[in-house]
């Protein structure tokens, strides 16, 4: 029982960094050769751990063999655009200047139904609406309005918006991010004084946060 248990922790240990290594996509944003390495990997670890009479090296070489290969076929479709094509596809146009394309549609074995729900799926519930949709190679649906129903921006109206930057958190769970603080140019003395106008320490925080503007949030933490 305990040889299984320190047998799994290994595994898990290497998968996790394998598939760290490999960088940080979402299941639906891989590439056809990245899902079958995952799969693979999976499969392959699965079976030390659970198996104590296979050797742990018969899980651990082949995924690392995986690993190799992946970053070897990555490096390839980073130099060869031919190379991409052949294992990754190319994006395909569904939708052209709001008209259906049903041969590609057959090709890529979409239905119109499909169709209509990936649009949904990016707020858009009319066909009529849509200038371009795009099939990505990672099975995504990229879609393009026509202009008079596209959202309007600040830019549209020539409209000047102030910066607003990223917004970094200050204290998570009482815990106080110095590097923050650093990059912000603040020290513990701010930060405490911020604090304290909410009425307790740093200590007693259960998040505070500052934005672009220097508008600082803070929320006590509950006894």
């Amino acid at each position: 029982m305990l040889i299984t248990f320190f047998r799994s922790v290994i595994l898990y240990i290497l998968v996790l960094i394998v598939m760290r290594i490999m960088g940080k996509r979402e299941i639906g944003q891989l590439q056809p050769f990245e899902l079958a390495i995952s799969i693979m990997i999976a499969d392959l670890a699965s079976i030390p751990m659970t198996e104590v009479g296979v050797p742990l090296s018969n899980g651990i070489i082949p995924i690392l063999g995986l690993l190799v290969m992946h970053l070897i076929i990555s490096l390839i479709n980073l130099r060869s655009t031919k190379a991409r094509e052949i294992l990754c596809g190319k994006p395909r146009l569904l939708i052209t200047r709001g008209k259906i394309d049903e041969k590609a549609l057959k090709k890529e074995r979409f239905t119109i139904n499909e169709l209509e729900e990936r649009l949904r799926s990016k707020d858009v519930y009319n066909l009529g609406d849509v200038e371009y949709a795009i099939l990505e190679t990672s099975g995504e649906v990229t879609v393009i309005q026509k202009p008079e129903k596209r959202t309007t921006t600040p830019e549209d109206f020539n409209l000047q918006v102030d910066y607003e930057g990223i917004p970094y958190d200050l204290i998570v769970d009482g815990r106080i991010m110095y590097k923050n603080l650093e990059k912000l140019g603040k020290n513990y003395t701010w930060l405490e004084k911020q604090v304290k106008q909410f009425g307790f320490k740093p200590e007693e925080t259960l998040i505070a946060t500052i934005d672009g503007k220097g508008q600082f949030f803070c929320q006590k933490k509950e006894k």
